[in-house]
Formats: C-alpha cells, sequence, structure tokens
C-alpha cells in the first residue's frame, strides 16, 4: 500500500470518529444536542397561531368577496334562477343578460359609461387642483386664522351629505344648474372635499423646509415653489386623491340623483336604478351584468394605481 493510500484511509477513519459540532442537531443545553423532533414540537404553537391567522383572514376575505362573486354568477342565470339558485356555479348559463341590458334602457349602456366619465375626469381634475392648493396653503403659508380654518375644514369632514344636500340644491337650483354636470363638478374646484385636503396636507408637511427655504432663496415664489417643488415630490398624495376621487364619483348615486333628472344626462349608478321597477317586473338579469360592467373600470384604475395608492397612505401617514 502506498503513501498516499495510507493517508486516505487515516482520513476517512477520521471523519467516521469525528463527533458532531455542538449545535449541529440544534440548539443544545449542556453540550447535549437537543432532537430535532423537539425544535418540530416547540415550533407548534407559532406553526397554530399562524395558521389560524391565515384561516381567519381567508375566511373574511371570502365573506366580504361573496356578494361580488354572487352578483357576478347571477349575471350568467336566467332571471327565473337567479333568486331560486344561490350557488355560485351556474346550472344554466345565459349571456343574453348581457346583450339585452346593454340595449335595455332608452339608450346603449355606452352612452351612460361616457357620462359618468365626464363626471368623474372633473371630480378628479378638480379635487387634484383645489385640494393640492389648499393642502399647500395650510401646510407652508402663515395667515391669520390658519389654524382655526384648518379645524373648521377637519370638522366638515364629520358632516354627512344629507345634512347639506338641500341648501345646496337650492343654490344650484337659483343658479339654474339643476339637470347639468354643473352641481358635481364645480364644487369640486372649490376642495370641498377635507378628507384630500388633509392628505395633502399630511404630505406636505413631511416634505423638508430645507427645499422650499433653498428655493425661496434663489428667488422663487410661493407659486414657483408649489408648483416646481412640491407638485413633484408629491406624486403618491396626488394619485391617491385621483384614485379615490375616481372610485367615490363612479360609485355615487345619491348626488346624481337628486341632481340630474333626464335619463339623457343619466350616469352609471342611475341608470343601474332603472333596472329596478316597484311596479312592474324588474330585469334582475341586465342589472346583474351591468353592475358587472360598471365595475370593470374601478378595478383597472385600482389595479394600476395599487403601487401609488399604498405609497400615498404609507409616506402620508407616517411622520
Amino acid at each position: 500500500m502506498t503513501e498516499h493510500d495510507l493517508l486516505a484511509t487515516d482520513s476517512r477513519a477520521e471523519r467516521r470518529g469525528r463527533a458532531p459540532a455542538p449545535g449541529a442537531n440544534g440548539p443544545s443545553s449542556g453540550g447535549v444536542p437537543r432532537p430535532r423532533a423537539a425544535l418540530r414540537r416547540a415550533d407548534w404553537p407559532g406553526l397554530v397561531r399562524r395558521t389560524g391567522k391565515h384561516a381567519l383572514l381567508t375566511t373574511v376575505g371570502l365573506v366580504m368577496i361573496y356578494p361580488l362573486l354572487w352578483m357576478a354568477a347571477s349575471s350568467l342565470k336566467p332571471d327565473a334562477l337567479i333568486f331560486r339558485d344561490p350557488s355560485l356555479i351556474p346550472s344554466e348559463v345565459d349571456l343574453s343578460n348581457y346583450t339585452l341590458g346593454w340595449t335595455a334602457l332608452a339608450h346603449p349602456f355606452t352612452h351612460y359609461l361616457l357620462n359618468s366619465l365626464v363626471v368623474v375626469a372633473g371630480a378628479v381634475l378638480g379635487n387634484l387642483v383645489s385640494c393640492s392648493m389648499a393642502g399647500y396653503a395650510f401646510a407652508r403659508l402663515n395667515f391669520r386664522g390658519r389654524k382655526l380654518w384648518f379645524a373648521v375644514m377637519l370638522m366638515s369632514i364629520m358632516l354627512p351629505i344629507h345634512v347639506v344636500i338641500v341648501p345646496q340644491y337650492v343654490l344650484f337650483s337659483s343658479l339654474d344648474w339643476i339637470n347639468t354636470y354643473l352641481p358635481l363638478v364645480v364644487p369640486k374646484l372649490l376642495a370641498t372635499d377635507a378628507f384630500f385636503i388633509f392628505l395633502m396636507v399630511q404630505f406636505f408637511r413631511g416634505v423638508p423646509r430645507d427645499l422650499t427655504e433653498a428655493a425661496h432663496i434663489d428667488g422663487a415664489g410661493h407659486a414657483r415653489i408649489f408648483l416646481q417643488v412640491m407638485l413633484p415630490l408629491s406624486t403618491p398624495a396626488l394619485a391617491t386623491t385621483a384614485i379615490f376621487t375616481f372610485i367615490w364619483t363612479w360609485n355615487d348615486f345619491f348626488s346624481q340623483l337628486i341632481f340630474l333628472t333626464d335619463p339623457e344626462m343619466y350616469t352609471v349608478p342611475v341608470a343601474l336604478r332603472t333596472f329596478v321597477d316597484s311596479t312592474s317586473d324588474s330585469s334582475w338579469g341586465s342589472l346583474m351584468a351591468m353592475s358587472v360592467v360598471s365595475l370593470v373600470p374601478i378595478f383597472v384604475i385600482f389595479l394600476f394605481g395599487q403601487r401609488y395608492l399604498v405609497r400615498g397612505i404609507a409616506t402620508t401617514g407616517l411622520k
């Protein structure tokens, strides 16, 4: 046997006889390794808690999403089976609900979608312009009564729409704005949504003052600082304002029902109401089908804007 073979034999024997390093099989106590089974038993309480939390969240999520799933399933059922068959899997599929619902009203459903887009576009633009300007004024300008007016603005959040709808109707009626989109768009240009003002104030307060002071030293006024310094930095807050305004305006039924009386001016929520008739048969299948169609823009906006929405809420809540 050669010298190389003897060295290899000694090396294998040394490896076979080597004791395992402390902690190789788990944390040791007094130099004695703890069996892996004991480690697995020690992890059981944490595993049970995590499993319970996930099961609870899954159950709550299914309960919350069930009405949406039931609506989507009902849009594929004949009218006679919508309330007779509560299952989420239609026993009989009827796609005619979409074709009939699209043309069931005085105008094609595209007409009402375009009307809603007009109102939503005006509301989004109005809130972005007015609420950002009001937020900058409360956050960076020093004027008399700023704290008082800021407190009044915050208190207006607690006012329900039913309290102010009658004075608004009287005012807009005297201006001959009833049955137009002006009552739904013009107030947005006057910073009437206190929630978005507060959102912008919180974001602007988080911007370091060194940036605005440096711009002020360079000769920039408040208008230039607002347009060239604050707005480029406030993309998450602006995106959050735009997304929430889109969703809330698109789903707004009460205000649009009050101010829009001509079927030519109906938006999607008001048009959906016309499918339900209290004096005759209601087209439930068409109503469910068009309700699914009306949710598509909201899903698209939320899908593409979710990243900005999370960033906007996070950056306005951290100080």
